[in-house]
C-alpha cells in the first residue's frame, strides 16, 4: 500500500481563496474588513519568521493587519496594557501574542488578558472551556487544522478509533476533544504512557504531536490508517522532520501528511478563519 498524501500547503491556499472572497464581498457591501493584531515581544527568529508570515496571510485575504514589536525589556503590565487598548478597539477583531514571552512575562496572565471574544488562538481558558462542553467557538488552530484536513478525507468519522501521541495544552489535549466531537473513540498517550505502540497499532487516526523525529515507527501503523503528523523538529543539517517514520508508515497507512507542508499551513489559516468568524459572530 502506498499512502495518498493530504497536501495541507494546497488545502489552505484553497481555504484562503475562499476567505478573500468574502472580504471582497464585504468591501463591496461598504463593511469593516476584519482585522488581526499581533503582538511580538523581543527578537526571537523564529517568532519574527511567523508573524511576518502571518502578516502575509493577512495582506493576501485582505485582512487589516496590526503589528507590533516590543522590546524584550517590555515590562508585563505594559503588555497587558496594549492588550487592554486592542480590546477596546473596534477594528481589531483578533488578538495574537506571539509565543514564546520573555520569562519575566507570565504567558498565563496573557492569555487570560485577551477578551475570549478576539482569542484567535484559541487559548483562552473560556473557550478551551467551551470546547469541553461541547459548544466550541473560537478553537485552539492546530486541532481546527487537523479537523478540516481529516474532514477532507473522510465521509465521516464516526466510530472511529484515534490516537493521540502528546498531550500538550495547545495540541494534544484540544484534539482529543475535537475528535470526541466527530464521534471517534479517542487514546491520548504521554510520557507516562507504558503501551504507546500498542495505542498505534489498533489506531484508525494516529495524530503525533510531540516534536521527537522518528518517534513514531512506521511499522507500528495500521494498514490504511490516516497519519496526521504535527511533530516538526529541525535536525543537524537544518531539515525539518516530523514525529512519524514518514517512508515506512507511508508503505501501510491510507493517507498521510508530510512535514513540511503537512499541518503547519492549516494552523495559519485556521487562525485567519478564527479572525472571520470572531468578526461575524461577535462584532458585526
Amino acid at each position: 500500500m502506498t499512502a495518498r498524501i493530504i497536501d495541507g500547503k494546497a488545502i489552505a491556499a484553497s481555504i484562503r481563496h475562499d476567505l478573500k472572497k468574502v472580504v471582497d464581498e464585504m468591501k463591496v457591501k461598504g463593511e469593516r474588513i476584519p482585522g488581526l493584531a499581533v503582538i511580538l515581544v523581543g527578537n526571537d527568529p523564529a517568532s519574527n519568521v511567523y508573524v511576518r508570515g502571518k502578516r502575509r496571510d493577512c495582506e493576501e485575504v485582505g485582512f487589516k493587519s496590526d503589528s507590533r514589536s516590543l522590546n524584550a525589556t517590555t515590562t508585563e503590565a505594559e503588555l497587558l496594557g496594549m492588550i487592554e487598548a486592542l480590546n477596546n478597539d473596534p477594528t481589531i477583531d483578533g488578538i495574537l501574542v506571539q509565543l514564546p514571552l520573555p520569562e519575566h512575562i507570565d504567558p498565563l496572565a496573557v492569555m487570560e488578558a485577551i477578551h475570549p471574544n478576539k482569542d484567535v488562538d484559541g487559548f483562552h481558558p473560556y473557550n478551551v472551556g467551551r470546547l469541553v462542553l461541547r459548544h466550541p467557538g473560537l478553537r485552539p488552530c492546530t486541532p481546527m487544522g487537523v479537523m478540516e484536513l481529516l474532514n477532507r478525507t473522510h465521509d465521516s468519522l464516526l466510530g472511529m478509533d484515534a490516537t493521540v501521541i502528546g498531550v500538550s495544552n495547545h495540541v494534544g489535549r484540544p484534539m482529543a476533544l475535537e475528535l470526541l466531537l466527530q464521534g471517534c473513540s479517542v487514546a491520548a498517550t504521554h510520557r507516562f504512557t507504558n503501551k504507546t505502540e500498542e495505542y498505534v497499532r489498533y489506531a484508525d487516526i494516529v495524530i503525533s504531536a510531540v516534536g521527537i523525529p522518528g518517534l513514531i515507527k512506521g511499522e507500528w501503523i495500521k494498514p490504511g490508517a490516516t497519519v496526521i503528523d504535527v511533530g516538526i523538529t529541525r535536525d543537524a543539517n537544518g531539515k525539518l522532520k516530523g514525529d512519524v517514520e514518514f517512508e515506512e508508515a507511508s508503505k501501510r497507512a491510507g493517507w498521510i501528511t508530510p512535514v513540511p507542508g503537512g499541518v503547519g499551513p492549516m494552523t495559519r489559516v485556521s487562525m485567519l478563519q478564527n479572525v472571520l468568524y470572531a468578526k461575524q459572530h461577535f462584532h458585526s
